[in-house]
């Protein structure tokens, strides 16, 4: 049956030149499409929520931080307020 699911691969490259690619089930990145995003933009949106996800959790609910992985949490909701036009909070409903 999972035979049956088309999928989309995408590559990810780095200023450095670096690669990697992320095979995905395309009926699922066309699910959480917004709109008429391309497969890119939404892979895009999912990335940039996922590492402000996981830099929260790190400074706010984790064992401790130092003064970098604050600067870096700090950076990454700048980056996502200027990609969605709203703070994480506001987005994601999670205040502090």
């Amino acid at each position: 049956m999972t035979d049956d699911v088309d999928t989309i691969t995408l590559t990810i490259s780095t200023d450095d030149g670096a690669t990697d690619e992320v095979t995905l089930p395309a009926g699922l990145v066309d699910l959480l499409a917004e709109g008429d995003q391309d497969s890119a933009e939404t892979v895009g949106d999912i990335a940039l929520l996922s590492f402000a996800s996981r830099a929260h959790h790190f400074v706010h609910h984790g064992e401790g931080t130092d003064p970098e992985l604050e600067a870096q949490e700090e950076r990454i909701m700048e980056l996502f307020e200027e990609r969605f036009g709203q703070t994480f909070a506001e987005a994601t409903g999670h205040q502090h």
